[in-house]
């Protein structure tokens, strides 16, 4: 896994390495440099010569690590400049030691430097810890980082943009490439900080997991290749795999019964029941045959026959779907997802009771997962999508609390939370997902690995991952343009393996 830290988190961290592990901040700051120059000699030694470096550097340990930079390409024969934005009186100590040094060294460091003299420029006004909207000189000189033309890097993090979340505080610099020191930031990775940071690359600068002293980050990612999924029993027969029982399809809306279904068979479920409109019988038969059928009026029965429930995709907000979910509720404890219209249902006033049950249940140990996109977070939680969308991981924790279930709350960037423990940031998937179906296709995939045993919170993230890595190869057939729900579905085959 890849640690996402906090600006509060890496504070912790570096200040541990300092007084625990014994590494000066002159030594990480030291280290930050070289990282950061090591990347521009790989991309421009080639071409030194026609290359001059402008490094806009402000007051704090960040300008301070750009100071370093500075002396250190200039040692190597590049043409430096550094523009100095802030009060040099109100510097750090690291800074000023910094800035002495590099009176050493043929960098220039007036105040009269044409920005469009220069094709690399680096970022190093802030770092983690800007939690206020950037103004004033700084945001001039933000904007005359964008304007100029050339390559630009960002040290730490892009200047503008709040590490923890990835919203633009004012304005904020639009990287190429960000070299970040340490763990990778969340707001790296969520957006829109991910837009402005470009191609992050992370540094090992000596602040490791010796420094956690037990305190382990909130959240991870997956990288690609660390997914493991469950060995498949040579031996073994369809019941083996699991039996899934899938609620989904209201008339006229047989095609999210179809995508989940096909999802959760591609996924390795041994069996797979839908439940839906009695109109969509022959449209299910016809779309995936491999599907048993069965109407509304079997559902009690089809819930002894299951080991695991989804219900939602499709099945709109009418009577006959709130009867069939409070029938789900109340008559089964197994293993539930819950997506779409469920949680519709669940948010409405008349499912204000249900909701209540299912938090009950959730307390005395039923397995329960949540898979709302971030409009049916903000209703569930009663609070705006802008709220949502600005705080995902505390929005979707808060909804895993309350229902004490795995919360996966769907958006660019998909968040899995459980009542207690670290959160899964999702970076798998691109924009071609946002489609009409994708979502149905998640939770087909969610039941398929819960069917064959895989616990709740590792059936949501394998699956969130999964679900991602099939877009990202149907959008490599079809372009991020023409990616459909379904070709997501077919493209999870292609996963199957031991490592995904």
């Amino acid at each position: 896994m890849k640690y996402l830290v906090t600006a509060q988190e890496m504070k912790q961290y570096d200040k541990n390495t300092i007084e625990y592990l014994g590494i000066p901040g002159p030594v990480l700051m030291e280290r930050a440099a070289l990282a950061a120059e090591d990347f521009l000699k790989e991309r421009f030694d080639a071409v030194k010569e026609r290359t001059k470096v402008l490094i806009f550097a402000g007051m704090g340990n960040n300008g301070g690590d750009g100071l370093a930079l500075a002396r250190l390409l200039a040692a190597d024969g590049y043409a430096v400049a550094v523009k100095c934005v802030g009060d040099m009186q109100r510097a750090t100590k690291q800074w000023k030691s910094q800035w002495q040094t590099l009176q050493h060294f043929p960098v220039k460091t007036d105040s009269n430097i044409a920005v469009d003299e220069y094709n690399v420029i680096v970022d190093a006004l802030f770092g983690v810890g800007l939690s206020r909207p950037v103004e004033g000189n700084y945001a001039d000189a933000v904007k005359e980082m964008n304007k100029a033309e050339g390559f630009k890097l960002a040290l730490d993090v892009p200047s503008g943009i709040c590490s923890d979340t990835g919203r633009v505080l004012g304005c904020a610099f639009l990287a190429d490439v960000t070299v970040t020191f340490g763990f990778c930031k969340r707001g790296l990775v969520l957006y829109p900080g991910a837009e402005y940071a470009g191609e992050v690359r992370t540094a090992n600068v000596g602040i490791g997991q010796e420094s956690f002293l037990g305190q382990e980050p909130e959240m991870y990612t997956y990288e690609k290749g660390s997914v493991q999924l469950l060995k498949r029993n040579a031996a073994g027969n369809k019941g083996t795999f699991g039996k899934a029982l899938l609620v989904a399809g209201s008339n006229g809306m047989a095609g999210a019964a179809i995508l989940a279904a096909k999802a959760a068979y591609r996924t390795g479920a041994g069996m797979v029941k839908v439940i839906t409109a009695e109109e969509n019988r022959q449209i299910i038969q016809q779309g995936i045959p491999e599907a048993l059928y069965g109407s509304c009026r079997q559902l009690t029965e089809s819930l002894d026959w299951a080991d695991v429930i989804a219900i939602g995709p499709g099945i709109g907000r009418e009577e006959q779907a709130l009867q069939c979910l409070k029938t789900v509720v109340e008559r089964s404890r197994k293993p539930l997802v819950l997506d779409a219209d469920a949680l519709n249902l669940l948010a409405e006033e008349n499912g204000r009771m249900l909701a209540e049950e299912l938090r009950a249940q959730g307390a005395e140990g039923r397995v329960i997962l949540l898979t709302p996109h971030v409009g049916e977070l903000s209703r569930l939680l009663k609070r705006t999508t802008s709220e949502c969308k600005d705080d995902l991981p505390a929005c979707a924790k808060i909804l895993a609390k309350r229902f004490h279930a795995v919360a996966v709350a769907k958006d660019a960037r998909t968040v899995v939370c459980k009542e207690q423990g670290a959160c899964y940031l999702n970076t798998t998937g691109n924009s071609g997902m946002a489609t009409a179906g994708s979502g149905d296709v998640l939770t087909g995939v969610i039941l398929g690995l819960l069917a064959q045993g895989m616990d709740a919170p590792e059936a949501a993230t394998c699956g969130v991952y999964l679900h991602g890595m099939a877009g990202d190869l149907a959008a490599g057939l079809h372009t991020e343009y023409g990616v459909m729900a379904g070709d997501i579905a077919e493209c999870l085959i292609k996963n199957q393996n031991k490592k995904a």
